[in-house]
């Protein structure tokens, strides 16, 4: 092949790589990133991808031909850059890598990490010293589970906000026995302690060992002549025994193990991932891999496993791949470093592992024909809005890019403004920009507000801004003739064409230009679609979509001037430890009013910074 014709930013950047590991950034002429890559010799690895003799997939070959910029970080050692990389992938989301996409918010099971833990259902894994268990493929599931584990054992039931001090009453969930009631300083650490002990190896899948204790139990109770203490562990051993019945044991082993399978077509690669533990499958789950259609099997298996594990909760002793990976040795070295133990990476041949592989690989099928069918109804979905859109509202073509703004205020303070992007018919939330509005009258004035926030974005696209790059076919902005006609200005202001309508709540009316006035103002009419119709249902979406955006931003700012630069000036205290200490005490008074002690014992606090704080907040 001849040699590659490089522009010359390349070629000069090509002449400046080092020979060590790391991660190298591939940008475009825009500064955006194109593909992350990890290399045990950056420049060999580098240098490869515009060698006249390499020969790339069509997918790199178009990647190679943006790039217009390099950029690399040099790290001590492979296992460093495979860390860096992952990291990497999720800030910038190259869309030239394959990248994990997970539509679904799956429930799992948490272990607070406070004096007397909580079991709590949630949708959000945090490094927040908590345990979690799952993920669960039912959040009714989950929550069945959860009302029968309080049933069982006597865990803290009501979400009550504790200090720690021993000052509140204990509440009916005590007297009926189903709370020890530590807020009321009634409940033994040691004896609680123990409880969450049975409750995480019930949630580890190792009911029967469980079961076997609670059965010693309560025949130790009925030889005591406990006979309340001993029918209180019966109902629990047929609790126990009931959810034994429910779960399919997959492996006489007891082992605990991920197993991955993929299945790939022209549009990319699902996963399929079951989780065994105790010999039990315990839960599924499917994931989407984006830029994977034309990559090997393979490589989407080893992206998913470094990209999902860099922030699973946790690491199975044992993870069954569908295939071999080229990293295999690295990415095993990695998972044990996290695990804090050891971890196998196995392609099975046959028996019962390969068979557990079959039986995700046939689960991915199923969800892969899934995504196939939602896909197709969402893009017939979008087009027939965007065509009726057109139609209605008499765009010279499908409005393919539509953006919606908004604004947020209470009485004129801490205004702000919102943008949110559909393609397609489908939310573009890469494209979402907020806006600090600069205007602030005596009273508030919505229309001077919505005219900065379209001029400020308009001029941004007009002076270059890469981060407005898109002109949309349609802006819609929520609010009537006022706003549309405020919004219309700051268009016309710039000397640009982009169509724009305004979308009253109050009737669902949709406004549109037709000329100007004799005042020089402008002649809006009123567009009525069937509150049904595909057109008016996307308008709508995307109203309340910048709706939520904006008040979300408002609330942000407002709570942050609510709460002043007192808390945030004190080092050490950033934001997740100020959201843990105003959870624990309420309000900066209730932590001003806060022993050292007190304020030390909320999780991630320490004695030091707790005598910090009460030194800059002058406690009481």
């Amino acid at each position: 092949m001849p040699p590659r014709s490089l522009p010359e930013s390349v070629a000069e950047r090509l002449k400046a790589v080092p020979a060590a590991p790391g991660c190298y950034l591939y940008r475009d002429q825009s500064g955006e990133v194109l593909y992350v890559g990890k290399a045990l010799v950056l420049r060999s690895r580098v240098r490869s991808y515009f060698q006249g003799s390499t020969r790339h997939s069509d997918r790199i070959e178009r990647m190679v031909r943006r790039v217009r910029d390099i950029e690399w970080i040099v790290v001590d050692s492979e296992l460093e850059a495979l860390v860096l990389e992952c990291n990497l992938i999720k800030r910038y989301r190259p869309p030239f890598n394959v990248r994990l996409r997970d539509d679904k918010s799956y429930p799992y099971i948490t272990i607070t990490s406070e004096k007397f833990p909580r079991v709590l259902f949630t949708r959000k894994v945090r490094r927040d010293g908590a345990k979690y268990f799952g993920p669960y493929t039912s959040a009714w599931a989950v929550r069945d589970t959860l009302g029968l584990l309080h049933r069982i054992f006597p865990l803290i039931p009501c979400g009550k906000s504790w200090t720690g001090r021993d000052e509140q009453r204990p509440c009916l969930y005590y007297h009926i026995g189903q709370c020890l009631a530590p807020c009321a300083g009634l409940a033994d650490r040691e004896a609680y302690k123990e409880i969450v002990g049975k409750v995480e190896r019930f949630l580890a899948g190792k009911q029967e060992g469980l079961l076997d204790e609670v059965r010693g139990m309560m025949n130790q109770a009925a030889e005591n002549l406990e006979f309340e203490r001993a029918a209180v562990l019966r109902d629990q051993i047929q609790a126990l025994e009931a959810i034994l019945q429910r779960q399919k044991v997959l492996s006489t082993d007891q082992g605990d193990r991920d197993v991955i399978a993929v299945v790939k077509d022209e549009r990319g690669a699902a996963i399929q991932m079951l989780y065994v533990r105790g010999g039990k499958l315990i839960g599924q789950r499917q994931f989407y891999l984006d830029g994977s259609a034309e990559t090997a099997p393979g490589e989407a298996v080893q992206e998913f496993v470094k990209q999902y594990y860099s922030e699973a909760p946790e690491v199975p002793r044992e993870v069954l791949l569908p295939v071999e990976i080229a990293e295999r040795v690295i990415v095993q070295q990695w998972l044990r470093n996290r695990r804090g133990g050891a971890v196998s990476l196995d392609v099975p041949k046959g028996g019962d592992k390969l068979r557990l592989i079959e039986m995700a690989a046939t689960n991915a099928e199923q969800a892969l024909e899934t995504m196939r069918l939602e896909l197709h109804a969402k893009e017939a979905w979008g087009e027939a809005a965007m065509a009726e859109l057109a139609e209605a509202l008499d765009l010279p073509t499908p409005p393919i890019r539509i953006e919606g703004y908004d604004i947020s205020n209470i009485q004129g303070t801490a205004p702000v403004g919102s943008m949110v992007v559909v393609e397609n018919g489908q939310p573009a939330k890469s494209e979402y920009r907020r806006f600090k509005i600069r205007y602030h009258p005596e009273s508030p004035d919505d229309f001077a507000m919505m005219h900065e926030v379209l001029l400020r974005r308009l001029k941004a696209y007009a002076d270059g801004d890469p981060k407005f790059a898109k002109l949309p076919d349609l802006i819609m902005v929520d609010g009537g003739k006022g706003q549309l006609g405020a919004a219309l200005k700051a268009r016309d202001e710039l000397g640009l064409t982009v169509p724009m309508v305004g979308l009253a709540k109050r009737l669902e009316l949709i406004f549109r230009p037709t000329g100007r006035d004799a005042e020089g103002g402008y002649e809006v009419e009123a567009v009525e679609l069937p509150v049904n119709a595909p057109g008016l249902l996307l308008l709508r979406r995307l109203r309340d979509e910048a709706h939520r955006f904006a008040l979300s931003f408002h609330r942000k700012i407002r709570d942050k001037r609510m709460i002043g630069s007192a808390i945030e000036e004190i080092p050490g205290i950033g934001p997740r430890r100020r959201r843990v200490l105003l959870r624990t005490f309420g309000s900066i008074d209730g932590i001003r009013r806060a022993t050292v002690e007190e304020i030390a014992a909320v999780p991630t606090m320490t004695r030091r910074l707790a005598e910090q704080v009460r030194e800059h907040l002058g406690a009481e």
